[in-house]
């Protein structure tokens, strides 16, 4: 397959699995997201970490906004500048922006975290494989972060719906498999 043709595949698949996450009802999409919560709250991965980064959801992502409130935790969210993620502390409370894309993220001014503080990385998906692989949203952000020798070794943990964790996604070179992937129903430790 040429590399037009698995492009093609990941837009197509995206374009689905974006619509079935959608089309999910508020009260459906709440009670999947708080099983996620919970799945990710009582494994190690978690508990051993003291700063983990993470997301605000977003077009029906699963939405871990729960985990937040908990204060033993540094959160850090990420800020799109340029190609790049810069991470930023964030408690709850405290006041958000919205960037270009519509995501909230924290203001510049907050303080930023370094790639040594960092414990795990809660990684946003719009589908994720036995494997490990994850099909992102197309604009490289995690793959770049995650390849780069800093972040390279730094616990990561897909995050998505039952229906999106698939047999195989279609991968090129540069994507880089995470270590675990949680969804409503599995906590799953990629081998």
């Amino acid at each position: 397959m040429d590399k037009v043709d698995h492009q093609l595949n990941k837009v197509k698949l995206r374009r689905t699995l974006l619509k079935t996450r959608q089309s999910m009802s508020i009260r459906e999409w709440r009670e999947k997201s708080d099983r996620i919560c919970k799945l990710l709250q009582a494994s190690t991965l978690f508990t051993e970490a003291k700063t983990i980064l993470a997301y605000f959801s977003f077009r029906q992502e699963p939405d871990l906004s729960p985990l937040f409130a908990d204060n033993q935790y540094r959160w850090g969210f990420p800020r799109c500048i340029g190609q790049s993620l810069h991470w930023h502390s964030w408690q709850s409370g405290e006041s958000l922006q919205i960037n270009s894309y519509g995501i909230q993220e924290p203001h510049p001014e907050t303080p930023t975290i370094n790639p040594q503080e960092v414990d795990l990385i809660i990684v946003p998906s719009v589908a994720c494989d036995r494997r490990g692989y994850r099909l992102g949203y197309g604009g490289g952000y995690y793959d770049r972060l995650l390849s780069s020798t800093e972040w390279a070794n730094k616990p990561t943990v897909g995050i998505v719906f039952e229906s999106a964790y698939l047999t195989q996604l279609p991968i090129q070179p540069w994507d880089q498999p995470l270590l675990a992937v949680a969804t409503e129903t599995e906590f799953y430790i990629n081998s």
